[in-house]
């Protein structure tokens, strides 16, 4: 039996249009996403800070960093896991965001959780 690593952290997203708040006309599109965070690890560890790359179809690039998620610092024992929703607003109706978490484990031991990138896209854009 392999092994459980020691600092293991998964990040699943999942990410949605909100027209109700989104203005074509005036290229702003509105999309929401959940992250679900899951400590695979074998010790405990506690989100620091967040680092996020948003990208939109004209490829311009805006990164977001700061202090935790919706104003929380989860700290997940092993096996916990920790969801939360948040938006993100782009200038054209598809884009991508991707990133990393800054953990610290109970040890003391820093380390990075990669969140994967997702697509954000209005519905019938992307075949």
């Amino acid at each position: 039996m392999p092994e459980r690593r020691k600092y293991c952290i998964e990040v699943a997203p999942l990410a949605r249009f909100i027209p109700e708040q989104s203005k074509p006309e005036e290229n702003r599109y509105l999309f929401a996403y959940t992250i679900t965070i899951r400590n695979v690890g074998s010790v405990p560890a506690q989100l620091v800070s967040r680092h996020w790359i948003i990208t939109d179809a004209n490829q311009t690039v805006h990164e977001v960093r700061g202090l935790g998620v919706i104003g929380q610092q989860p700290l997940l024992k092993p096996g916990e896991s920790f969801r939360y929703t948040s938006g993100s607003q782009l200038a054209t109706p598809v884009g991508t965001m991707r990133g990393s978490y800054q953990m610290m484990a109970a040890d003391g031991t820093p380390f990075i959780a990669e969140i994967p990138e997702f697509t954000l896209a209005m519905p019938r854009v992307l075949h």
